[in-house]
């Protein structure tokens, strides 16, 4: 297999970034697009196995290490892992988060903090890991995967959506602290994906009300002016462009990339 960095600049000249969740879906295509771009990717992800296949043809450009980002003290582990590996971390994204669904009434407090462990205390915990060195170097990107979820709500997932709209907050809040700091804090909001998530509730809905595939399917676009499900690649190309030397004037931006479904 010919590698990717046959033309990328020596090592020296790469700067580091570091994907949660970044193994699969949305974030491998981050991942492998980070690394077209000519940057050192570290992988996390609480299962070791799935960054490790994705390092396995390019360890020169990604490396893997495994953390569950609600844990402190596997959070700062990783990132210990990580600088040792590629030097400090100079772009984060933070895509790892979850899902799930129940009525108001029927949630319980598990499911509730499940939803606000992975999705809003992991982006501070890994947030609170990286910024030492962007601030000494002056110089950083970082950029939340939140949702559609949070810049408008959705019924039963109301744990989600608090979570994502904590994101959205925590983003805005944060690029005013570090805006004259040379650090830039977006986030990326993505509506329905093609991901293995959006294809196993599909698969559920089918299970639980003998839809068919097809109409489970059509109630997951209806929303999404454009009428299909967005893909991972073109999120993707929205983190990647919003962590470039270009995008130094956008921050504290939550920029949608569902359709039009969100203006």
């Amino acid at each position: 297999m010919t590698s990717l960095l046959s033309d990328l600049p020596t090592p020296s000249a790469l700067r580091h970034a570091l994907v949660t969740g970044g193994g699969q879906g949305i974030g491998a295509a981050i991942t492998h697009l980070l690394v077209r771009r000519g940057m050192r990717v570290t992988v996390l992800g609480r299962r070791l196995a799935v960054g490790q296949a994705l390092a396995v043809h390019h360890p020169e450009a990604i490396h893997a290490v495994a953390a569950d980002v609600a844990n402190a003290s596997e959070v700062a582990a990783a990132f210990t892992d990580a600088v040792a590996h590629f030097g400090r971390v100079d772009v984060l994204v933070n895509n790892a988060g979850q899902a799930e669904s129940a009525p108001f009434l029927k949630m319980d407090e598990a499911l509730w903090r499940r939803m606000l462990d992975v999705n809003l205390t992991g982006t501070m915990l890994c947030t609170q890991a990286a910024l030492p060195g962007m601030l000494e170097a002056g110089w950083g990107r970082i950029v939340n995967v939140a949702s559609t979820a949070g810049q408008v709500g959705y019924a039963y997932v109301s744990a989600y959506c608090a979570a994502k709209h904590g994101v959205i907050g925590l983003t805005r809040s944060l690029a005013l602290e570090l805006a004259a700091k040379g650090v830039t804090v977006n986030a990326v909001c993505p509506g329905y994906t093609d991901t293995e998530i959006v294809r196993a509730s599909i698969e559920r809905v089918v299970a639980k009300t003998g839809r068919s595939e097809q109409e489970a399917r059509a109630a997951f676009v209806q929303s999404n002016p454009q009428g299909r499900l967005v893909a991972p690649q073109e999120v993707a190309d929205a983190v990647a462009w919003l962590c470039s030397e270009g995008a130094s004037a956008i921050t504290g931006q939550s920029l949608s990339v569902s359709g039009g479904e969100v203006m």
